[in-house]
């Protein structure tokens, strides 16, 4: 006996109309992907021309699809029809019910246009994703359903990085930024904690009119014309493996300033450890020499061994990890007018004082090798 083929359990057989219906369909193309993908396998099954009736295995790899779905369409048009078979799978089980229903939908939306909590600038995805659960709005919710919901009624958070790579060949930057990159590597010590330090200022500004809230389908409205009230200094210093953050508000950031922020972080936050290690970028006033500039020399000396000093390269301060904790501080908090340096305090310290609870920290992920690899440019080329 001659083995002509693996055995068809649902045989194919189309009339002539419908042969020409499934033709029509896949020359004006017009259809659905689903139901050109089933014309061309009914076409291909079809049993009553010459040459056609393919076995499934044969039909899936030549339209890519898998044999389950060639065998399902067989057995529609067997069982139910052409109509039938051309139409979609239909669902076995039961859709999952949506977290956020419309009444809860409408809470969450109330909440990302309402007041944010202290210390914030507006709310975050965590944030939301936190309070939604306190409220009583929703047992459970990741912030990814949280941001479809937002997404879907067009509130859209926007982010921004920007940075510096220097030069190619750039012997003085690689060195700097090994080093850095070692220090990030090294196991926590309590008794030698990694501090990093960075900069910034805000502009002070007062409202020359009052505000109008948000309502319903408007959003908030501030007058663009504003007070200048002066410009406030912050030093950011993050312990990223203790999940320690605290920022200082100065009037300025001179060198004498600084002097006062590394003794304030050697006396009073870190008394305990033997020596802190500190990473900073090469700002002129990020010297032991500002030491002396502030204290008698005895007391700038023992301020200065108490540190072991690091620097990320020039045009290379995404290596400062203090840098991301700022990012974070001037989206959450910062993004607003604040009229004056006492309203800057009281705001950046409700700002760090949950973060510092929680215990949030930065997982620092770039190593010497991935340095290697990804700026290889940068390397000087050894012939």
């Amino acid at each position: 006996m001659t083995k002509t083929g693996p055995l068809v359990k649902y045989v194919v057989r189309l009339s002539a109309d419908e042969r020409s219906f499934l033709e029509g369909m896949i020359r004006t193309g017009r259809d659905a992907a689903y139901r050109l993908l089933k014309a061309r396998i009914l076409l291909k099954a079809d049993a009553s021309v010459e040459n056609g009736g393919w076995d499934n295995a044969r039909i899936a790899t030549a339209l890519d699809t898998s044999a389950s779905t060639v065998l399902r369409t067989r057995r529609q048009f067997v069982e139910e029809g052409l109509e039938a078979a051309l139409a979609r799978k239909k669902r076995e089980t039961a859709p999952t019910p949506r977290i956020f229903d419309g009444e809860a939908e409408a809470r969450l939306l109330q909440l990302a246009c309402s007041e944010p909590p202290e210390g914030h600038a507006r709310w975050s995805l965590r944030l939301l994703e936190k309070r939604v659960v306190e409220l009583g709005i929703v047992e459970a919710a990741s912030d990814s359903t949280i941001q479809r919901v937002l997404k879907k009624n067009a509130l859209k958070p926007h982010r921004s990085r920007y940075w510096v790579i220097p030069p190619k060949a750039n012997a003085a930057f690689v060195a700097a930024m090994e080093d850095v990159l070692e220090v990030y590597t090294r196991p926590h010590d309590p008794a030698r904690p990694l501090v990093c330090l960075d900069e910034t200022s805000k502009q002070l500004t007062n409202e020359t009119r009052t505000p109008i809230p948000m309502g319903p389908g408007r959003d908030a409205r501030f007058d663009y014309e504003y007070e200048r009230a002066g410009v406030a200094s912050l030093f950011m210093l993050f312990a990223p493996l203790e999940g320690w953050r605290h920022v200082a508000v100065r009037e300025r950031r001179t060198a004498v300033d600084y002097a006062h922020i590394l003794r304030d972080l050697a006396d009073t936050h870190f008394q305990e450890a033997e020596r802190i290690v500190l990473v900073q970028d090469n700002l002129n006033t990020h010297r032991p020499a500002s030491l002396y500039e502030a204290f008698d020399p005895a007391e700038a000396r023992r301020i200065a061994e108490r540190f072991e000093w690091h620097y990320t390269p020039k045009h290379g301060s995404w290596l400062n990890i203090a840098e991301c904790e700022l990012s974070t501080l001037a989206r959450q908090c910062l993004d607003r007018r604040i009229p004056d340096r006492g309203k800057l305090e009281e705001q950046t310290r409700a700002w760090e004082i949950p973060r510092n609870q929680g215990g949030t920290a930065v997982k620092w992920r770039f190593s010497t090798e991935d340095a290697r690899m990804k700026l290889a440019h940068l390397y000087p080329q050894i012939s």
